[in-house]
């Protein structure tokens, strides 16, 4: 059974963060199947939801050499263009396979990290792999909690060398990755009813890339949500502006692709706000040609009027906070170049109603190489916020992983790609999170790397998986552990 045949079949399976519970039956079978030792380390009690831990005897000659961890996530971000009719819970992902890269309909792939997992099975499964003993961890929530990693048990894992099959370029290995947090807040409101004479009319912003936050960041593309309410705060400073809806982005973790707002402004403003709407979206074409060649700015009149509004004074605290709330690259590493060392991501703005009543909910994260920076980072935004009479949470967030140059299983990887490509890798460290920087915590003297095919558009709808890296990883991979 090859990668690519394992990785068609976990994409028959639903795996959400959060909802992995068929991804873990699926593994347990799979393991069944194939006669692998598993261990099932649930995150609850009584959940069917958890870590799987499969466990493979070194093969002959390789019985005293110091084991190896494969780890991989098994859950997926869960993205689709709005006109696509899927459902994640129940759906299996819809591929195809064009000029060499295998993509999805609609939808994000689940290739992060759902071909890191194949190729941790393809290795457990391949009779003609040579490797020291093998421990292959599948996590779970990695995508919006690191909870399977933050869950896993200290004592479990016998290897001293771990290789994390969640990179996402080829001839790239990584040593090292940023650490994380959330920002939530929370715009509380009693709605109020719409006014007489006013023009209620609707505002979207689409066809954005979007993109892995970590990623991405630092490629300029849009981000809908502060294109939008860029708009809205100009608008707001020409005319009596009343918001009656407001929505933009899905998961922390995405750079937002969409946003929509239903606005209403004075009747005799209809005409100028066509006319201000229309050098509005001039300014912004201009801006993003380079990068955005898909935008969709689109302003129409509401289908009926809306029957209750946000507060006027609540609106404009709303649109000065978020058109405050930074967004983007923060710092550049003066240690590795090219690197970025912090950002933050202005992620979704939905509304939400609880037993306290209506209140808008905020999304943020923060990235940085630094835990002080990250932490400053994250009290600048929950500064912003709370200046606009939010009330302000964090997550608990995740450590980064420092860099280990002379690392040994870093240099048998490095001679393992010179040798299968004639040529020596990138070593890199990267600004999107990794499990590693929890592992380094619960195993401090574990040796790791991580590496794996390349991935584009991650996070988005437009991810795609080459497939010709995939066969380059797959040869490099088993001379790494041949080599352990």
């Amino acid at each position: 059974m090859n990668v690519f045949d394992i990785f068609a079949k976990i994409n028959g399976v639903p795996r959400p963060s959060k909802h992995e519970e068929k991804m873990c039956a699926w593994l347990i079978a799979f393991a069944e199947e194939h006669g692998i030792e598993y261990e099932f380390l649930p995150i609850a009690d009584g959940s069917p939801v958890g870590n799987i831990l499969m466990r493979c005897p070194a093969t002959a000659g390789y019985e005293n050499h110091e084991g190896v961890v494969l780890q991989a996530h098994i859950d997926m971000v869960c993205e689709k263009n709005s006109d696509i009719d899927h459902d994640f819970l129940n759906n299996p992902i819809q591929t195809y396979i064009e000029d060499g890269w295998m993509h999805a309909r609609g939808t994000t792939l689940g290739a992060d990290d759902g071909i890191g997992v194949a190729m941790a099975l393809a290795v457990l499964t391949d009779p003609a792999a040579k490797h020291p003993a093998i421990e292959c961890l599948f996590t779970v929530d990695e995508e919006t909690g690191l909870t399977g990693a933050n869950c896993m048990p200290a004592g479990k894992l016998h290897g001293t060398r771990l290789i994390n099959l969640d990179n996402e370029d080829d001839g790239q290995i990584c040593m090292g990755c940023a650490g994380g947090v959330g920002t939530l807040a929370k715009f509380r409101y009693v709605p109020e009813k719409g006014p007489e004479n006013f023009f209620a009319a609707e505002i979207s912003v689409g066809g954005l890339m979007g993109g892995h936050s970590g990623e991405d960041i630092h490629k300029g593309r849009g981000n809908a949500n502060k294109l939008l309410v860029r708009f809205l705060y100009t608008l707001m400073n020409h005319t009596d502006l009343r918001l009656a809806a407001i929505d933009g982005g899905n998961l922390r973790n995405a750079i937002a692709r969409e946003a929509k707002a239903t606005l209403l402004v004075p009747m005799a403003f209809k005409e100028d706000l066509r006319v201000l709407f229309n050098h509005y979206v001039a300014d912004i074409e201009n801006e993003l040609r380079a990068v955005e060649t898909d935008l969709s700015l689109t302003l129409s009149s509401a289908s009926r009027a809306p029957e209750t509004i946000f507060p006027a004074p609540f609106t404009a605290s709303l649109i000065r906070a978020l058109y405050a709330c930074p967004h983007g690259v923060i710092a550049m590493s003066h240690d590795i170049p090219g690197l970025v060392q912090t950002s933050t991501n202005l992620a979704s703005v939905k509304m939400r109603e609880d037993e306290q009543g209506h209140y808008i909910e905020v999304n943020t994260s923060q990235r940085s190489s630094f835990e002080s920076e990250k932490h400053s980072l994250k009290e600048m935004v929950a500064c912003v916020f709370t200046l606009g009479g939010a009330e302000v949470e964090h997550t608990e967030g995740y450590p980064g992983w420092q860099p280990n140059p002379s690392s040994q299983l870093l240099q048998i990887a490095v001679q393992a790609w010179r040798e299968n490509e004639g040529k020596d890798p990138q070593v890199v460290a990267i600004h999107a999170g990794l499990e590693c920087g929890l592992f380094t915590e619960k195993f401090p003297d574990m040796d790791m790397i991580a590496f794996g095919p390349t991935l584009r558009g991650v996070h988005a709808p437009g991810e795609r998986l080459d497939l010709a890296s995939l066969d380059r990883f797959w040869a490099v991979l088993l001379d790494v552990l041949k080599n352990l």
